[in-house]
């Protein structure tokens, strides 16, 4: 007998007793700032909708300090067509996806199919990346701003800023203002008959 037991993955969320009301992609990868995948993580969940976690190649998901979850789809083996909303958290995550053609292309996916989005921090870069953010206006971290304006796009200084079905947002204290708008956007599409 083993005097080892088996470690469960503590940080993935035990979906509640409510209807399920669809599936959200979050699309990160390691280094990912905590706080900005966890917020958004369990909020969807609380909300009554099945998240799947995405990265590069799937497996374990370690964030910047430390938290994480060990197993995680890959990107290669998801369409776009099967979520509601794309979720895309900060860190130094973003610049891992912006070298993924996989991510890009799934992100590219969501904006062609006129999907929801919601991006915040650094988030925005994969929007850079993916030829996206030109002549929109974007919510992200204040560093992020040169690279923003390069790409034709303009840098907003609120909390939450919507522009079409992107949603974005500055830094980990305006999660609540994002996801509340966001939330709302899906209570909207919710209603409006299929």
């Amino acid at each position: 007998m083993s005097d080892t037991v088996p470690v469960a993955d503590i940080r993935v969320a035990v979906p509640t007793n409510e209807p399920r009301k669809g599936r959200i992609a979050v699309l990160t990868a390691d280094k990912v700032e905590d706080i900005e995948f966890f917020y958004p993580y369990y909020r969807f969940v609380e909300a009554g909708y099945d998240v799947d976690v995405i990265t590069p190649s799937g497996g374990v998901l370690t964030g910047a300090a430390g938290l994480g979850i060990r197993q995680t789809l890959a990107v290669a083996d998801v369409a776009a067509s099967d979520y509601l909303l794309l979720y895309v958290p900060g860190g130094y995550a973003p610049v891992e996806l912006g070298d993924s053609p996989l991510a890009l292309e799934f992100i590219r996916a969501f904006a062609a199919a006129d999907k929801p989005m919601g991006l915040v921090c650094h988030g925005p870069q994969v929007l850079i990346s993916a030829g996206l953010a030109e002549g929109r206006r974007l919510a992200a971290w204040y560093g992020v701003r040169p690279e923003i304006e390069a790409a034709g796009g303009t840098w907003i200084d609120e909390p939450v800023v919507q522009d079409g079905t992107i949603f974005t947002a500055r830094k980990p204290g305006d999660l609540p203002v994002e996801l509340h708008r966001i939330m709302a956007h899906l209570r909207n599409l919710e209603q409006q008959p299929a």
